[in-house]
């Protein structure tokens, strides 16, 4: 099997990205980057980013999660601790997480290391779920092996019988994350492939350095 892709192409003309007109704090950059986004079309999920974390067998692995908060500390996002990726952050908490919104011509790259939230944090977060999402959460064994689709649902509907009118508590297995960031790169497609690149770094006295990257 075999498919030449080297003919697509994409002209990037939608925007700059330039030093005069950056914040000194990335998060800032980060939050006037994603109202932008909101407020375009062509973006079902802005708050859509791929997590990477390095699992137990030393390969990388990718995938998409959604992104629940950002606050100058840093991404919260949710999943099972005993999930793959909760196991491989349990082993090294060192994560990257990448948001990509191809109608902006935009992506931003963010390096930084996770760690579990209070579970006070968890618990109005996972009160604040459709109680479908509740009981998925706590019906599903994240990563796990299953015979089948059929003795998943069999499952949830048990649960569903058993937790009848009775509020559901979040299970200890699962919770939220807070990545802090200690690198961000914010790329801007342009003309000829000279795209704009970004980078701002954490220094031990906390502040930002901040460095223009080659295409």
């Amino acid at each position: 099997m075999q498919k030449d892709l080297s003919n697509y192409r994409k002209t990037y003309e939608k925007s700059e990205l330039s030093e005069d007109v950056i914040s000194d704090n990335p998060l800032e950059l980060f939050q006037k980057w994603f109202y932008e986004v909101e407020a375009s079309d062509g973006t079902d999920e802005p708050n859509a980013m791929t997590i990477s974390t390095i699992g137990d067998d030393g390969f990388p692995k990718n995938r998409v999660v959604l992104l629940k908060k950002y606050t100058y500390e840093g991404f919260i996002f949710y999943t099972n601790y005993l999930s793959e990726k909760g196991r491989a952050i349990a082993n090294d908490p060192s994560v990257c997480l990448s948001f990509f919104w191809p109608n902006l011509e935009r992506q931003i790259i963010i390096k930084g290391r996770a760690e579990k939230i209070a579970k006070n944090l968890s618990d109005g977060y996972f009160e604040s779920r459709p109680r479908g999402s509740q009981l998925g959460a706590i019906v599903s064994e994240q990563s796990e092996p299953i015979a089948s689709r059929a003795l998943l649902e069999h499952r949830l509907k048990l649960l569903e019988s058993e937790m009848e009118g009775k509020e559901l508590e979040r299970p200890d297995t699962w919770g939220g994350y807070l990545v802090r960031p200690i690198s961000m790169e914010f790329w801007q497609g342009r003309p000829n492939r000279l795209h704009d690149r970004i980078r701002y770094s954490l220094q031990e006295d906390y502040h930002w350095k901040i460095e223009r990257l080659q295409p």
